[in-house]
């Protein structure tokens, strides 16, 4: 009897459980990622905050020596109530315009927009016990309708962006569709890059006098891809001249992050479709979600042959004329010798 080495165990452990290997190495691999990101920044921040600290007290310990009617508890109570009427979006500024509220129509549109796409900047929340109840059940029909409605309209433009010019190219130019798919999706995320981040970001710098060109990419980046922290918001400026429209403003932006989401959502879309990617994808599932993403993949590829057939369709072979088939008819008699049945055949026949 012939025992099996120790490496031809593992070596078939490692054959029966890959996907689930897989699977665990990239688990690992998400947790590594995630302390070696909260490494990072507390590394590059930490010494920020601590400066920041400094310069606070330093100002605080400046104004009471120079306001000595002023008490340390009386100045604690003022900021603490300043910066939690900031949280809800109201200013004590001398020059904050009492005609740009928080909860006006356009800037409860953009409000609106923020919860259901959850971006979320967290600079406008409601204040009222009756306005919480409210976004609660609001958020709770809307944010799925507003997923259901996103997904309707990126499968429509992903049929008319990715999926119909791949096969064209493909038929025209007879190369392989992944290598064709991959050149679309980078050309894609090019031109997504460009008119939705670096154009948008060069705007938000002529319009935003305090930020830099990082500060707006950072923005439209960080709104595009739903983080949405809140520490830029543009708008938010309390001089009336170098914002003369806030609401046409705040409704233009509005407009902007719908769209760029939309944008972003198609080039994911493209990117996952990608066979590199779903190939990537089957290492780490089981065998039954594997055949079943198996199965999946060639719906799709036979829905993308649909549309040449629809094609061919569209341009039917000519129907032969009567004259032109009694014609085929007569010179296939003639083609054909006539071959008499021998005697016993037509006997046979008979009985």
């Amino acid at each position: 009897m012939v025992r099996n080495c120790p490496g031809e165990r593992c070596a078939l452990f490692v054959e029966r459980h890959r996907s689930g290997l897989n699977f665990a190495f990239l688990i690992l691999g998400y947790i590594l990622y995630l302390v070696v990101g909260a490494g990072i920044f507390s590394a590059v921040e930490l010494p920020y905050e601590d400066d920041l600290r400094r310069e606070l007290r330093e100002a605080r310990r400046d104004f009471l020596s120079e306001n000595p009617c002023v008490s340390d508890e009386r100045l604690g109570e003022l900021l603490t109530r300043a910066l939690e009427a900031n949280n809800y979006g109201v200013s004590i500024l001398e020059n904050a315009n009492d005609t740009d509220r928080s909860w006006g129509f356009v800037s409860s549109l953009f409000f609106t927009s923020t919860v259901l796409t959850t971006t979320g900047y967290g600079h406008t929340v409601p204040l009222s016990d009756e306005g919480k109840a409210f976004c609660i059940f609001y958020s709770l029909f809307g944010i799925p309708v507003t997923l259901f409605f996103l997904s309707a309209v990126v499968q429509r433009l992903m049929a008319v962006v990715t999926r119909r010019p791949v096969a064209y190219f493909h038929r025209r130019w007879a190369m392989s569709k992944p290598f064709l798919a991959a050149i679309h999706a980078t050309c894609l995320t090019i031109i997504m890059v460009l008119l939705f981040l670096f154009i948008p970001a060069w705007i938000f710098v002529s319009l935003e006098k305090e930020w830099n060109f990082l500060e707006s990419l950072y923005f439209c980046f960080i709104s595009l891809t739903t983080i949405g922290l809140g520490d830029y918001v543009p708008g938010e400026t309390h001089n009336r001249e170098a914002n003369p429209h806030p609401h046409l403003y705040r409704l233009a932006i509005t407009v902007y992050l719908l769209l760029g989401l939309v944008c972003v959502l198609v080039v994911l879309e493209t990117c996952c479709e990608l066979p590199q990617m779903r190939r990537l994808r089957q290492r780490f599932y089981k065998e039954e979600l594997r055949e079943l993403d198996s199965e999946t993949t060639n719906i799709i590829d036979r829905d993308q042959l649909s549309d040449s057939t629809d094609h061919a369709m569209d341009h039917p072979p000519a129907i032969p004329s009567v004259s032109e088939q009694a014609a085929s008819m007569r010179q296939n008699t003639k083609s054909a010798p006539y071959t008499p049945a021998s005697g016993a055949t037509v006997n046979g026949k008979l009985r």
